[in-house]
């Protein structure tokens, strides 16, 4: 069902009257604006599970930065923006590895880099390149953290999910949650988990209203009601 065998393909995003290109890796592109966006990076999550005891795999920053670097040599940004959580904790951009910090910095090289703080990492620092805002808006987009429901606004930090049932197979996929004049987008970080959008937040943040989810497939983008999902 979300396992197509066709070629990977574009799909795009109509938020608030611009058009957005969907990459499959749970980015957007504005082509016109030559602008990327990436939520949710949470960078260090391993590391800040293993301080607690919990011991994961370290290899999120490795694994989330690659995607990263794959994506910006897609599109050729003249400008990136992280929409916040781009650090699981306060400290964890000082837990960053020499190596990891190294693959940070070149993939700014001869482009703007905007960090928006989350709630996570509030108080991000000027060592890391680029600058750091609390929100962005050009033209009639808005781009912040955690969503209000505006006009126009392009947020992250509910990181939704979508489940889908057909044929007694259920299957759950990261996806974009709009409905044409707002977006909410996945998380982009190897370790996140994910909010079901029937979740009330959901709910209330649309106001009730009808929103799709996007659905991240294998190859292509799938365009749900979220009213079918489960």
């Amino acid at each position: 069902m979300l396992c197509d065998p066709d070629p990977i393909e574009d799909a795009s995003l109509p938020i608030a009257g611009e058009r957005f290109v969907v990459d499959l890796s749970g980015a957007l592109y504005w082509e016109s604006e030559r602008l990327l966006v990436v939520s949710d990076l949470h960078l260090e999550k391993g590391s800040s599970y293993a301080m607690r005891g919990v011991l994961l795999p370290p290899y999120d920053t490795v694994a989330t930065l690659g995607r990263l670097g794959a994506v910006v040599t897609r599109y050729n940004p003249k400008t990136v923006i992280a929409l916040g959580d781009s650090f699981h904790d306060r400290d964890a951009h000082d837990r960053l590895s020499d190596a990891n910090r190294d693959i940070l910095s070149a993939l700014q090289v001869g482009r703007d880099w905007i960090w928006i703080a989350g709630n996570h990492d509030p108080a991000l620092p000027a060592n890391l390149g680029g600058c750091v805002a609390g929100e962005i808006a050009l033209g009639g987009v808005v781009f912040r953290h955690e969503p209000t429901g505006a006009h126009g606004e392009i947020a992250g930090h509910l990181h939704p999910k979508a489940r889908v049932s057909r044929r007694g197979r259920s299957v759950e996929r990261r996806c974009f949650a709009g409905d044409g004049t707002r977006v909410v987008m996945p998380a982009f970080g190897a370790y996140t988990g994910g909010l079901n959008i029937r979740d009330a937040a959901f709910a209330k943040l649309f106001g009730g209203a009808a929103f799709m989810a996007h659905v991240l497939g294998d190859n292509r983008l799938h365009a749900i009601a979220s009213s079918r999902c489960c």
